[in-house]
């Protein structure tokens, strides 16, 4: 089992430099397709648990807390899994690792489901449950990002980046709607059936993804990327090759200054992403008195916007030669404005409008700040230095977005203190956004710095 998941590379087929370019893209999208299905139903089994959340409030009796230290739970996991599986995965075939790990996230949710169905779903073990999830999913998004990046180059792997991140946010944006469907439709209404059926779409998946594609072009006897296309291999490539997978670690990753500002970065923008998505349909249910349905299309809303705002600004970052972190700061300073639309808004149009642009804009930085990782890490260690920025991200981030803001909202609880200021209710939780906001824009602005410098060389090199 353990050699299922090895890189194999065969002996090479003899193809001439012009044959693999034009078999190029055919076998790429083959590998494409899976990182994007399988990462797509990931949010499936993810962004399920938020529309749920009424129901489990109302008809099973979990308290607003208890459902954000259940989310918390994920997080934590989920964290914590970016890094130690990520060090893990790589180095290994990492569209198969994350299709196997898929069927186990689907397995958790599909135990959860049932347990409803039946009653018999105390908030513990929904808890342990999802947060086997979240540390099955962990490695996911940089797995993909990983196989795109051993099939692409340095100029054009944002735009293919942009567009698989329309699978999480496509996924995300349907999760809600197709779980209230499912248990509407096969489970006469059931929260239960809001986790069983998309949890068997991702144990199919899955096991198709096992078997479909390749992790990169020396797997079916060619050449890299790079020498099909012409570009020079990055400098971290070459001196990685020279190193073992713990001395690639500790030189190129937890040394690497910045890794670590992307890592803080992404803290920051993740409050404002998750804060958003976790809570979106209960603050619209309980602050503006939406219905259930209602409450569960602002996650469709917003993941549209996410949609469009991936290929666009994965595309323009491309067309900036690069410059990551100079188009997550548009973004950000964007969304502070944007913002208060959903913050003082009162209709459906008013609140939807909002966060189709807010999706639109938060999601350029929730993508360029991984993309922006790749240009200061070697490919061998892709996977763990994105899992750091996301381990960052989910037990920091999250913290606040999850458990914070529970806390802030919760009309049981007693607010947070935050700097000697009490925060409490939903309208409180607005002042968190733009303090994440403002401390993003701080760190990518001296990342950026770090990138101009990389532009500049690659430009003299070509």
């Amino acid at each position: 089992m353990r050699n299922f998941f090895e890189i194999k590379h065969p002996a090479s087929k003899g193809l001439s430099i012009l044959d693999q370019r034009q078999k190029w893209l055919k076998e790429f999208l083959k590998s494409f397709v899976v990182v994007f299905t399988v990462y797509f139903c990931m949010y499936l089994i993810r962004n399920n648990f938020s529309p749920a959340q009424p129901l489990l409030v109302k008809n099973n009796g979990i308290t607003t807390t208890q459902l954000g230290w259940i989310g918390y739970g994920f997080s934590l996991a989920y964290g914590i899994g970016k890094t130690l599986l990520g060090y893990l995965v790589d180095g290994k075939n990492t569209k198969k690792v994350m299709s196997f790990l898929l069927v186990l996230a689907a397995a958790a949710t599909l135990i959860i489901g049932v347990a409803l169905l039946m009653n018999q779903a105390p908030v513990g073990l929904i808890l342990v449950l999802w947060s086997m999830n979240g540390l099955f999913q962990s490695p996911g998004g940089s797995s993909s990002l990983s196989t795109i990046s051993r099939w692409t180059t340095t100029t054009s792997r944002g735009r293919y980046i942009g567009i698989w991140n329309i699978s999480h946010e496509f996924g995300g944006a349907v999760a809600g709607v197709f779980a209230l469907w499912g248990a509407n439709t096969l489970f006469g209404g059931n929260v239960g059936g809001m986790f069983i059926v998309p949890a068997v779409i991702g144990l199919i998946i899955g096991i198709w993804g096992l078997f479909f594609g390749a992790d990169e072009p020396q797997e079916l006897g060619w050449d890299s990327s790079e020498k099909i296309f012409n570009e020079p291999v990055p400098e971290a490539d070459k001196e990685a090759s020279k190193l073992t997978k713990w001395q690639t670690f500790t030189q190129f990753v937890m040394r690497n200054p910045w890794v670590w500002l992307l890592c803080i970065a992404n803290v920051f923008v993740y409050v404002v992403r998750i804060g958003i998505v976790n809570w979106a349909p209960l603050y619209t249910v309980q602050q503006l008195h939406f219905t259930i349905a209602q409450g569960a299309n602002t996650l469709l809303i917003f993941q549209l916007g996410g949609i469009i705002g991936s290929v666009v600004w994965g595309w323009f970052s491309d067309l900036l030669r690069g410059r990551r972190s100079v188009v997550s700061i548009l973004c950000l300073l964007l969304t502070a404005v944007v913002v208060l639309g959903y913050r003082y808004g009162t209709t459906p149009l008013m609140i939807n409008t909002s966060l189709f642009f807010l999706g639109m804009l938060i999601y350029g930085p929730q993508l360029l700040i991984g993309v922006s990782v790749i240009s200061f890490v070697p490919k061998t260690a892709l996977n763990v230095s994105n899992g750091m920025t996301g381990t960052f991200a989910y037990i920091f981030g999250d913290l606040m977005a999850q458990v914070g803001f529970a806390a802030i909202a919760d009309p049981k609880a007693n607010g947070m203190n935050l700097f000697g200021h009490l925060l409490h209710g939903w309208n409180d939780t607005f002042i968190v956004f733009y303090i994440a906001v403002v401390l993003s824009v701080i760190t990518l602005a001296i990342v950026a710095i770090g990138e101009e410098k990389l532009v500049r060389k690659q430009e003299k090199v070509n």
